[in-house]
């Protein structure tokens, strides 16, 4: 691999999130901002959205470790769950063994009172909640009922793709909607953030930012749209093929190949940066 080549000791554009990369730019900090407020102003349900890549499971794994000290944790990483199993899942959670389906809610309710009566707050992480199917969120929208006389007994906080939206904008689903008090949108990166993005990485790498020129950076940003994802996809790709031709940095031909080799939105049609030309496919 390229990581001795250039100085790295460690993987710098992995596509596995790595919260000790994390870089609080402001789309990001944001977003955990208003999901951290919210939660602590006890509201209900909280709802992050953001696009493919934009990086909702890294902050997810943030707020699992700004959370962790200080809350009771539910997680649930894969919703694709109908109400019993939902159910059962939120139970296991909170170290409630029941096989009695039908005394699941009332065993749940006694272990939030209890948690609640120990001033614990319980929060609910639901990643990748566009799967939810309508069961599990009419199931979600009654744990959302259960409070004492000044506070929720369960926080909910939803992350999905934009067609968690689309979803909850449908009519039966009304009173779920009607449940969620913060809403945050994990927008794509700027320019600006984009190279800030890069340089964070390669430098908390051990590499040098010299590796890519400014103009390169930003001809990824426009090929990537500002997906965090597909940055990483670009630069790990480009740094392979620059070690694979014995370059000391990235050269135009490897980051030209990189995008070729890669699905973005907009794809180069020159190798020279100052020139490129783009289009839509």
């Amino acid at each position: 691999m390229y990581y001795t080549r250039y100085g790295f000791n460690q993987q710098p554009f992995g596509l596995t999130p790595n919260t000790a990369l994390f870089h609080a730019l402001p789309p990001h900090y944001e977003a955990i901002h208003t999901v951290l407020s919210a939660v602590e102003m006890g509201e209900g349900v909280i709802k992050l959205v953001g696009e493919v890549g934009t990086g909702k499971t890294m902050l997810c794994r943030m707020l699992i470790e700004q959370l962790q000290d200080k809350c009771a944790l539910i997680y649930l990483p894969n919703p694709v769950l109908d109400g019993l199993e939902l159910r059962v899942a939120i139970a296991r959670e909170l170290g409630i063994d029941e096989p009695d389906s039908r005394l699941l809610v009332d065993k749940i309710q006694s272990r939030l009172l209890t948690l609640s009566q120990q001033d614990k707050q319980v929060v609910a992480l639901i990643d990748e909640a566009q799967a939810l199917s309508d069961e599990a969120l009419e199931t979600l929208r009654l744990f959302g009922n259960l409070e004492t006389t000044d506070k929720k007994l369960l926080q909910i906080i939803l992350l999905g793709q934009p067609e968690l939206d689309e979803r909850l904008n449908m009519h039966h689903l009304r009173q779920f909607r009607q449940r969620i008090t913060f809403s945050a949108e994990l927008r794509p990166l700027s320019v600006e953030e984009s190279i800030a993005y890069i340089d964070h990485r390669i430098t908390q790498c051990g590499g040098s930012p010299d590796l890519f020129s400014l103009s390169q950076k930003k001809a990824i940003w426009k090929a990537a749209g500002g997906i965090p994802r597909i940055i990483n996809q670009l630069c790990h790709k480009s740094l392979l093929l620059a070690f694979s031709a014995n370059k000391q940095s990235v050269q135009n031909e490897s980051l030209y190949d990189a995008m070729k080799d890669t699905y973005v939105v907009q794809k180069p049609k020159y190798k020279t940066p100052f020139l490129w030309g783009w289009s839509e496919a």
